[in-house]
């Protein structure tokens, strides 16, 4: 079968694949996605990857299961302490995902395409795929939230949305640096800054960072 062919190969190899579908995908989309630009990536042949995995679908539902399996245990490992407040949280998620992102650069992108991606192809077995797996990302914001002190006049669901959307964002923006482990840092330095901005504004505590 071929997903016997690619696991036979060495780990360094499998990932470098991995990672050259992560950035076609999450660039171009399902459709737009050739295994020839996914090849050329990769310094390997179109018909290499066709030896590995059989078809493009085949590829691509690998790749879903991949990307939601890695973020899914990272997180779940991080996130034994839940008492901590709702800034603490989006802090400890951002930090799993720029470890995810140094290892894998275009993870992040291939992820947020999923919730876009409506080529009938795919996206039911998208949502099936999703909606099997325990990724406590959500509900371990929302969690927080009762503890976040936000203001009366701002509703906590729409705040935590706002500040997740926030992290996206931020993801986005070092995945789009050309070196992600050189400004992962400095970015992250800034983004934090942000929070502690936010955490001011928005809710009656006062981040030790600011103290």
């Amino acid at each position: 079968m071929p997903m016997e062919n690619f696991f036979r190969i060495r780990a360094e190899k499998q990932s470098h694949i991995v990672n050259a579908a992560f950035m076609i995908f999450g660039r171009q989309g399902y459709r737009k996605a050739s295994l020839s630009d996914i090849a050329q990536e990769a310094g390997i042949t179109k018909g290499m990857i066709t030896y590995y995995f059989g078809s493009k679908k085949t590829l691509y539902m690998y790749l879903v299961d991949v990307s939601q399996t890695m973020l899914a245990q990272a997180t779940s490992e991080q996130m034994s302490n839940r008492n901590i407040d709702f800034f603490e949280r989006l802090r400890l998620v951002t930090e799993v995902n720029m470890s995810a992102m140094k290892e894998h650069p275009a993870l992040i992108s291939f992820t947020n395409s999923l919730y876009s991606e409506s080529d009938p192809e795919v996206s039911e077995d998208i949502a099936e795929r999703v909606a099997s797996l325990d990724y406590p990302q959500s509900d371990f914001f929302m969690e927080g939230a009762g503890a976040s002190g936000f203001k009366s006049e701002y509703d906590p669901d729409i705040m935590c949305r706002f500040m997740v959307w926030a992290v996206d964002g931020f993801m986005m923006e070092l995945y789009e640096k050309e070196d992600t482990e050189t400004n992962a840092d400095i970015l992250a330095n800034k983004f934090y800054r942000c929070l502690d901005v936010m955490q001011t504004v928005f809710t009656n505590l006062k981040s030790e960072r600011n103290v």
